[in-house]
Order: C-alpha cells, then structure tokens, then sequence
C-alpha cells in the first residue's frame, strides 16, 4: 500500500466548490475496488486526505450507481479526536480481535443522490472509519469501519461495513507466483458484483414485495453519467447555437456554459459584444449547467427556445440556470435575413424535421412503483406545431457553411423524430434499419447492371450508400 500525490481535484470535484484549500491535503490514500482487464464495477470509493503531518483531515466519499451517474461529498471532522476501533455486536471478529485505539473519522450528511431502487433520494448517511495509515503503522488490520443509510426519519435502513480480514500485500515485493496466484483468486470478485446486487434486488422485490423508486433526474451537485453519440453530437451543436446566442445579445452578458456527460470538453466561458468591451463592471452573470446529456436531444424537439430553456428548467429539471430571469434578454436578438434552403437535400430534410417536431413529453415519473402518473389537466390545449417555422437552432444550421455539421445535424434529428414515433424511442434501432435498407438498395443497384457497366454501378451504389 502506498500514498498517492496529490495537487488537483479528484475526479470532477472543485476544491472551489468543496470550500477547501487543496495544498492542506498533500496526500490521499485511495480504498477502492480494482480494476481487472478494464472492467469496474465500485459502489463507492474511500479518498483519505491527508495534511502535511500525515494526519487524517478530511475524506472524499465517491457513490457511484448502476446508471453511471457519480456523487462525491467532501467530508471535514467536526472535531478531531482519538477513540477506539469500531466495535458490532454481529461483527464476525469481535470476540478474538484486540482492539487498540486508533483516529477515528465520524460525520454524518445529508443523502441526495440515487444510489438504490429500494430506497428515496432524501435520508443521511452516518460515517465512521478509523485511520488505515496508523493502524498499519501499528502493525493492525489497516482498514475497519461502517458507513449506515438512514430514513428521512432517522430511521437506520441499512448498515455496510469495512475492514481488512488478512495482511497487506506489496505487489513490489511479490513473487510471480504469488501474483498469478493473487489473481486467480480475486478475478472474478468485480465481474460478480453486479450479478449479486441484482440476485439480491430481486430477491427484495420479489420476497419482500419493496417499492421501487425511479430514477429521477441528478441534481447540480451530481456528476452525470456518460453522453452517447447522438447525444455528444447534438452537444457541439447546441454549443455552437448557445454562442451565437450570447454574441448576437445586445446587454452586457457573461454566460458561464456547464456541459453534461461530456468528460473531454471542458465548460465556457461566453461573452456578448457589449460585455467584452464593458470597463465599468457592469455585466450580468448566468450560469447555464446541463444536468443530464438528454438535454441535448430533448432541446431538438422543441419549436421555440424559450418554450424549451423554461420546460427543461421548470418541469423536466434537466438544467440549471442561476438566474433564469436573464434568458429572455439572451434570446431577444435582432431579425435576420430571410431563410432560404441551400439545395435539394437540405430542403427535404429539413422540412420533414418540421412536420415531424413536436414537443417532448415532460419528464415525470412516479416516486415509487405503487404509485400512478398524475392524469393529464383536462384543461391542457394541445396545439399542433408542424405548421411553424422550423425551429431557431435548424435556422442557425442551415445557415451554416459547414457542409459537414449541416449534414450531420440534419440527419441525426431526423432520425431521432423518426425513433420518437416510429421505434419506440430507440434510435439504435432506427440506424440499424436504415442500414438494412441501404445495403439491399445498393445491392440491388449493383445486380441491376451487367458487363462492362457493374463497376460503374458498384460505384454509385457506394455513393448511395454514404451520401444518406
């Protein structure tokens, strides 16, 4: 066992946002689940912060669930202190362990982040870990302690423990026998995991008849999971349309963008004309946050920006804005010049675009299983929007010089309209019939022509192919 270096956040986590001074912590100490042939699979990782004296000062509790969303709390002591090692009643060493005393970290939080069907999002954890440093400097099991999920009621629900049932190895020192030994007795341990959480969920739902909670939408202070393509794709454009916004508004604005499963694109910074030349300090400040990448595809389906930056925000919840008073001033922008399709292609697409939009449903699902989706107002109008103008963000892509991203756009949200109403929301299903569907076309295309002619007909049949 080692300390890692440190002298930057972890994972995603700003010491900024945390409050904390990261040259307090030069070393961390990381409990973890190990990696094997690049699968992972951690409920939850233990960073052990550390000062310059090699003292325990603060923890990083990292939860990560099944939908690939992360949370991280930043822990501080309320006060430091020295007590004995946890002790369980039902704990399997409690009657021939010899406990000395050890530091002890305890802190109790506040929950607010989907870990488990079975239980809500409101609640608290309850922390308590001793030191793994010391107690291995002292020559003990360098790992004991518990970590406990109680009810908004503070009631305990659940109660997980940690410690060390064996010696430390050094795989520095390690033989290679030791090591193919090591590994053919703990490979399989990660790969299981996952199996065994849904064995036992079952048994749960099953058995003892659990209510399940549905996911809801991760908060700000949530990590969300990875985009897909449609959904990084349609990131680069919403991006490019969101800076045309902020350089086309005529108040001084400085709009701090925050994208969502997107590890390698780091957030921006986007300045209006008047604020860049603006020496007073007069500038408004808007944060725009993405909470969740389906944000990107839902945007797409709406005919009016404003309409979409308010459902999102207010209903559906799969953005943050810090002050949502300013989007109106960003989306007043001066009239531009009439719109005209730049060919054939272009004009086709984009007019099924529009017959095909209509607004997404609202993101609404009931708290648990027991309980039914609130039926619709029968006071709500539904209006049939495919008789509007396309869309502000088509108009900016169409507008574009870009071949490329015109094309790309056009067909990614062709193909989303289309899952909408065709494929059950399933876009996969979508590319793999269109697949399907060239290569007979350009099959048949190919056996059409005989002689001399074939090659020509391979030919176009490739360009048919691509050209979709």
């Amino acid at each position: 066992m080692s300390i890692l270096q440190t002298t930057w956040s972890v994972g995603r986590l700003t010491w900024a946002y945390a409050g904390a001074d990261p040259a307090a912590y030069p070393h961390a100490y990381l409990v973890t689940a190990a990696r094997f042939l690049g699968y992972l699979y951690n409920p939850v990782s233990f960073w052990y912060l550390y000062s310059t004296h090699m003292s325990l000062a603060a923890m990083i509790v990292e939860f990560n669930n099944t939908f690939g969303e992360r949370r991280m709390y930043f822990l501080m002591p309320p006060v430091a202190r020295k007590d004995g090692l946890i002790e369980e009643a039902d704990s399997p060493r409690n009657t021939n362990s010899q406990r000395a005393d050890a530091a002890i970290f305890k802190k109790e939080w506040a929950k607010d982040f989907h870990m488990s069907p079975f239980n809500s999002r409101k609640g608290s954890y309850s922390l308590i870990l001793s030191d793994p440093l010391k107690a291995l400097s002292e020559g003990r099991g360098s790992l004991d302690g518990s970590i406990t999920l109680k009810s908004s009621k503070g009631h305990e629900k659940m109660v997980s423990r940690l410690y060390s049932d064996g010696q430390p190895v050094d795989p520095s020192t390690m033989t290679v026998v030791q090591k193919v030994r090591f590994l053919l007795s703990w490979w399989w341990v990660g790969f299981v995991t996952f199996p065994r959480m849904v064995n036992e969920a079952g048994r749960l739902w099953l058995q003892r008849k659990l209510h399940i909670w549905f996911k809801p939408v991760p908060l700000k202070t949530s990590l969300c999971r990875n985009a897909d393509y449609a959904e990084r794709a349609m990131e680069v454009s919403f991006r490019r349309y969101l800076r045309s916004l902020v350089e086309q508004c005529q108040v001084p604005i400085a709009l701090k963008y925050v994208p969502s499963g997107t590890v390698d694109v780091d957030k921006e910074t986007m300045l209006s004309p008047s604020a860049k030349t603006k020496q007073d300090g007069g500038i408004e400040e808007i944060e725009f946050k993405a909470l969740t990448p389906e944000f990107y595809t839902r945007f797409a389906f709406y005919a009016h920006d404003l309409e979409a930056f308010f459902s999102e925000l207010r209903e559906s919840c799969t953005i943050w804005v810090s002050r949502p008073e300013l989007l109106p001033k960003l989306l007043f922008r001066k009239p531009t010049a009439a719109l005209e399709a730049r060919g054939l292609i272009d004009y086709l697409y984009f007019g099924a675009i529009r017959y095909l939009r209509q607004r997404p449903e609202r993101i609404m699902r009931p708290l648990t299983s027991s309980q039914k989706l609130p039926k619709p107002s029968t006071h709500t109008i539904t209006v049939d929007i495919r008789d509007f103008r396309i869309s502000p963000m088509d108009a900016f892509m169409l507008r574009q010089d870009d071949a490329g991203l015109r094309k790309r756009y056009r067909s990614l949200v062709l193909r989303l309209f289309l899952a909408e109403r065709l494929a059950f929301g399933s876009l996969l299903l979508v590319d793999a019939t269109l697949i399907i569907l060239q290569t007979w076309l350009a099959w048949n295309i190919t056996l059409a022509w005989e002689g001399k002619t074939r090659s020509l007909a391979l030919a176009v049949a490739v360009w048919a192919y691509g050209s979709v």
